[in-house]
């Protein structure tokens, strides 16, 4: 870690506890965040109001260390996508657990991992914004360790680029990799080969634009599944071929070949296993971002260790504490957070355990069926023991909107004690 990062770091450290932050104990409003964690309270018992989001320190940490075991057996280098929590505090985790870098969508994304340090970043977008582009060529030309890739899919965007870039005055070529698209009706990027290269010779046109790979996202692939997906990674190794064999990359040190989502990371870890020889070193970037703190419903289904269970699993990292304020029926009760507090764009939050007078049980019986605002309505069985004022932790589906609705997040251990608070940024 770097001087800059550390005291980039330390800011977030010294940020003052206030209303702005929910969940977290009233009576510790003008804390630091450095000196709330020196207290290390108990999540339960430590003034915590509900609801309150959790991070699991065990578990984040073991997926962390899964996924750089990972990507060093399948040689791969490692971009995570950092979209998904926006936390400073854990691009320097993933960092220091091998990451070569961090991916990321937007230009407001990439402002926030260089004000943090971060020195490397593949921005998996197309880039035409010129007041973002004036703002990465300025950190270009100011700092020559700052490295950033990111996507280009047309002849009118490289134009775009271009332009901007020029009126900038920048010194230093933005590197692109072309992206090819997942399919006709699937995202961005090209969609035929020849069209591919066009846009390569459009790059190879300007004097702002160094082209240094390929790339894509085999996660929109339509009807996605193991033969269509690989299919598609297939594709993608031969147009990096293509394009070496046409003397595209000349006078680079390495050719960047780029793919993988958090749910097909085993077939990309397998065919780019394959890559043949190009006339440079070949950068194998994998860039799976929701890994670090998993969840209990969408990517819990899709992820591959679940294909390939000898390489490990994944664990849960979340768990959303609510309490129930309202038992109107013996088959229905509500708790106290809603679409503000859980994601649900994918999947409705998930019962799993029921806390009363510090014990802790299973939440047999106990089903989440909807969300209003600031209530999860649950569907109560006879077999639930449920009353007023219990707590009830939810696991939840899709990482990155769990992250966004919350600004400072306790970390807590097993047995409650909380040793450390993530500040997000969306």
């Amino acid at each position: 870690m770097t001087a800059d990062t550390a005291q980039s770091l330390a800011r977030l450290a010294a940020e003052r506890v206030d209303h702005r932050f929910k969940g977290l104990p009233p009576d510790a409003d003008g804390l630091t965040v450095a000196e709330l964690a020196g207290q290390r309270r108990n999540l339960f018992t430590g003034g915590f109001a509900t609801p309150v989001l959790a991070l699991s320190a065990e578990r984040l940490e073991h997926n962390l260390k899964l996924m750089e075991t990972y990507a060093a057996r399948h040689g791969l280098a490692f971009a995570p996508h950092g979209k998904t929590s926006m936390a400073p505090q854990l691009f320097r985790r993933q960092i220091e657990h091998g990451a070569w870098g961090i991916t990321l969508a937007v230009p407001h994304q990439v402002r926030v991992a260089r004000a943090f340090g971060t020195r490397r970043v593949f921005l998996a977008n197309e880039l035409v914004d010129a007041a973002a582009l004036r703002w990465i060529a300025a950190e270009l030309d100011a700092d020559p360790d700052f490295e950033l890739v990111c996507y280009v899919d047309s002849v009118r965007g490289v134009e775009l680029m271009d332009a901007a870039l020029r009126d900038a005055a920048a010194t230093r070529p933005v590197d692109v990799v072309v992206e090819l698209a997942a399919g006709e009706g699937a995202r961005t990027g090209v969609r035929t080969e020849t069209e591919c290269a066009a846009v390569a010779d459009a790059v190879a046109g300007t004097r702002t634009l160094r082209l240094v790979g390929v790339a894509g996202y085999e996660g929109e692939v339509p009807k996605a599944d193991t033969e269509r997906v690989t299919a598609w990674l297939r594709r993608l190794v031969a147009l990096a071929a293509d394009f070496d064999k046409a003397g595209r990359f000349a006078g680079l040190d390495e050719i960047v070949v780029s793919a993988g989502g958090s749910a097909w990371f085993d077939a990309v870890a397998e065919v780019f296993a394959d890559i043949p020889e190009l006339s440079r070193p070949v950068l194998k970037l994998l860039r799976s971002g929701a890994y670090v703190s998993h969840d209990d419903g969408h990517y819990r289904k899709l992820t591959p260790f679940n294909r390939v269970p000898e390489e490990g699993a994944l664990e849960p990292a979340f768990r959303l504490w609510t309490q129930v304020v309202s038992r109107p029926s013996a088959e229905q009760a509500f708790v106290n957070a809603g679409k503000r507090d859980a994601a649900h764009d994918l999947d409705l939050p998930f019962a799993q355990v029921i806390r009363r007078d510090g014990a802790e049980r299973p939440a047999t019986g106990v089903s989440v069926t909807a969300l209003s605002d600031q209530h999860a309505w649950l569907a109560t069985t006879s077999e639930a023991d449920l009353e007023v004022g219990d707590w009830v932790g939810l696991g939840l589906s899709h990482p990155c909107t769990s992250f966004d609705k919350w600004q400072l997040i306790p970390v807590a251990e097993a047995d409650g004690t909380v040793v450390d608070y993530v500040r997000t940024f969306f």
